[in-house]
């Protein structure tokens, strides 16, 4: 699922992800950092994104998808909102190219994610090709486990093991996806919607863990308050305006904090 603690709040998280005392089994090779990249996705995080996933699945039976369309939205789109757009859309009646442009036009959110990840993962051999398959990657989960986990690898671990998390978390996702899907008749259609608000949850929780200072507490609690209100102002900017006016005030309380300790 697809929705920051800075660098320093998540590497101190990722000091508890990563011991030292436990490399793998040979650390110069970049398949062993993989599959330790593969086996961390199946941890808690990983787990409430696969309850989210489940109840996707069973909406896609809803909506009269076939199973193998359901499971192939989730490895090429790889992102919950951007598969509920396009399923939206669909069910609008509208058609292939205008429903495409509609989940592009919502993966643009993530590109401060993949700005923000791929200069901790890359090493200044990393291929391009490499590094547009981490971008493809870069979704909610995915991107904070992976900057929380990577800060305290060696640099030529951090990119195939974010690698096999990512990989493990979009396997697992497909499965759950199928599995939603066959198991729609038994699910209630309320119980589908919530299983899609776990991911959600589960990231603001994360980002209130990782919150490194006062400035990003404030930006989340301002977040909180206004988009309520500012959905109902402007439903079709809510999340931009919210972002644009709280993320700016919550900058501006840190820096006059910073300030007044700088000068006491």
């Amino acid at each position: 699922m697809r929705s920051a603690p800075e660098a320093g709040a998540a590497g101190s998280s990722g000091a508890e992800a990563f011991s030292p005392e436990e490399p793998p089994a040979d650390e110069s090779s970049a398949s062993s950092w993989f599959w330790r990249g593969a086996r961390a996705s199946l941890s808690t995080p990983g787990f409430v994104l696969f309850g989210s996933f489940t109840g996707f699945g069973a909406m896609t039976h809803d909506f009269g998808w076939p199973v193998w369309a359901a499971a192939l939205s989730t490895l090429l789109i790889w992102a919950a909102p951007g598969q509920l757009v396009l399923a939206g859309a669909l069910a609008s009646g509208a058609g292939i190219a205008a429903s495409s442009l509609a989940v592009t036009i919502s993966a643009v959110r993530l590109l401060p994610m993949v700005v923000a990840i791929l200069p901790v993962l890359r090493t200044p051999e990393t291929r391009f090709g490499t590094r547009l398959l981490a971008a493809h990657y870069v979704a909610v989960t995915a991107w904070f486990e992976g900057t929380r986990r990577t800060q305290a690898m060696p640099r030529t671990a951090r990119m195939p093991y974010f690698l096999g998390l990512a990989n493990g978390l979009v396997a697992g996702s497909t499965i759950a996806t199928v599995a939603g899907h066959a198991a729609a008749a038994n699910l209630p259609a309320p119980l589908s919607i919530g299983l899609l608000g776990l991911t959600p949850v589960y990231f603001l929780l994360s980002l209130e863990r990782g919150a490194g200072g006062i400035g990003e507490r404030v930006a989340i609690v301002l977040g909180l308050v206004m988009a309520p209100v500012v959905s109902q102002m402007s439903a079709s900017f809510d999340l931009l305006l919210t972002g644009g006016i709280g993320g700016t005030a919550a900058f501006l309380v840190d820096r006059a904090i910073r300030r007044r300790q700088a000068a006491s």
